[in-house]
């Protein structure tokens, strides 16, 4: 079996929230095998001092089961090691986290946070979606014949091998090459974490970068999606 993988950039991050918002409907409506895999990840010497906080946590798409879903599974799993979470479903449900802000605005909703009694946000966006296709190779080769195990037993001596050359059908069945062509939809998704009791970019305390290879279902993936960014911080 030979496979080929080509790749195809669509879009740079953040370009247009519309392209957005049709990828992450896509992303979470495919019903194909997905997997997971870590790409990067950082967090800051003092990431164990964010154990009091209470966290907000923010998935940014206009797709409701999608936001509902990742939100979810982060706070189930943050709630099981102890940390104080809500997601901004539950919480702000009017809430647009895929619209840009104004600093002014920004300013706002920070405010509105700490008034609500969280100092700490966890935010997961797309940041990138690429096209695979993969073209697989299958057949190409004799099965079900006679094998005669090593060269030497097979082609013998000179003499015996030129006066009888064993023929091909020997072999067995020819197996006719097949070609097939998929198309892979690759996810770039980046989940960061804020300490909102520091200032500036000391406020970053983590950030994990993963790859959704063939998204199924928006509970799975986050599931699975979860899991494998809480490993990496560790």
């Amino acid at each position: 079996m030979v496979i080929f993988i080509a790749y195809f950039k669509i879009f740079k991050p953040m370009e247009k929230n519309t392209l957005i918002i049709a990828l992450l409907i896509g992303l979470f409506l495919s019903q194909s095998c997905s997997s997971v895999k870590v790409m990067d990840s950082w967090k800051s010497d003092d990431i164990s001092t964010i154990k009091q906080n209470n966290f907000l946590v923010v998935a940014r798409t206009e797709n409701t089961q999608a936001r509902i879903a990742f939100e979810d599974e982060i706070v189930k799993q943050m709630t099981e090691k102890g940390y104080k979470a809500t997601s901004s479903f539950s919480k702000f449900a009017s809430l647009k986290p895929n619209e840009k802000p104004s600093e002014e605005n920004n300013k706002k909703i920070v405010e509105m946070l700490k008034k609500e009694g969280f100092n700490g946000v966890v935010l997961t966006i797309l940041k990138d979606y690429q096209e695979e296709t993969r073209v697989q190779t299958d057949g190409g080769y004799y099965a079900g014949g006679t094998y005669y195990g090593y060269y030497p037993r097979y082609y013998g001596g000179f003499g015996g091998y030129y006066y009888h050359p064993m023929a091909y059908p020997t072999l067995g069945n020819y197996v006719e090459q097949t070609t097939t062509t998929s198309t892979s939809k690759l996810y770039i998704v980046e989940t960061t974490v804020y300490d909102l009791e520091k200032e500036g970019e000391n406020q970053l305390v983590a950030v994990v970068t993963s790859q959704i290879d063939n998204p199924e279902s928006a509970g799975a993936t986050a599931k699975d999606y979860v899991k494998k960014i809480t490993q990496s911080l560790k």
